[in-house]
């Protein structure tokens, strides 16, 4: 276990705590944290792209014109993919694009994307999140106090109070709030900075273990 401060709200450290090594204290597998972030995009994509073949044009089947004595280069329909109005040619169609992630390939990549942002001094403990009220301004204050100002991932526990705070900071463009629950490998290696809430690094070291 590795001890690390725990601050509140104002940016001041008020006690330390015990986070677990087997979850932020770890080698980074690059590979692993590569192919999750690779799956998660790949998931995103709808896949319903779509394009019209010979079968669903609209127009007719028939010859344009003679085969030979026109001068004019062999056709034989006004729906082929040279014609204006014809078929599109090798278009893309309805697929899935999900990627298969083994599961112990995905806690690697969790374990090793939180190592890494506990390593490189990118990740900070705060108290809580509790917001007595919905306040944009008090969200922004919280951001300027640790000098948060690039891309700041904020994590909770799901049993915690962090309504008014989840409401607050939706307003700031470099700011976002999810619980231990929705965590996943591509926020945390696009964000800058994580900022866990004390019960949320505890949870994650055993969710994630």
């Amino acid at each position: 276990m590795s001890q690390v401060d725990v601050f509140n709200q104002e940016a001041k450290a008020v006690k330390s705590l015990e986070i677990s090594d087997e979850v932020f204290g770890i080698e980074p597998n690059q590979q692993a944290i590569y192919d999750s972030v690779l799956a998660y995009l790949a998931g995103r994509r709808q896949g319903t792209h779509n394009t019209l073949t010979r079968a669903y044009v609209s127009g007719t089947g028939k010859k344009p014109f003679r085969q030979k004595g026109t001068g004019r280069a062999r056709q034989g329909s006004t729906r082929a993919t040279q014609w204006r109005g014809g078929a599109i040619a090798f278009g893309p169609h309805p697929r899935k694009y999900s990627v298969k992630l083994n599961r112990k390939v995905r806690r690697l990549a969790m374990r090793s994307a939180l190592s890494e942002k506990a390593q490189s001094a990118a990740m900070t403990v705060i108290e809580n999140l509790g917001f007595e009220e919905i306040k944009t301004k008090r969200a922004a204050q919280l951001m300027e106090a640790f000098g948060f100002d690039r891309k700041t991932l904020f994590v909770a526990d799901i049993a915690e109070d962090f309504d008014n705070a989840y409401l607050s900071l939706r307003n700031i463009p470099n700011a976002y709030l999810v619980t231990v629950e929705e965590l996943n490998v591509y926020d945390i290696v696009n964000a800058d900075k994580i900022v866990f809430t004390e019960a949320a690094a505890v949870k994650a070291g055993e969710v994630f273990a």
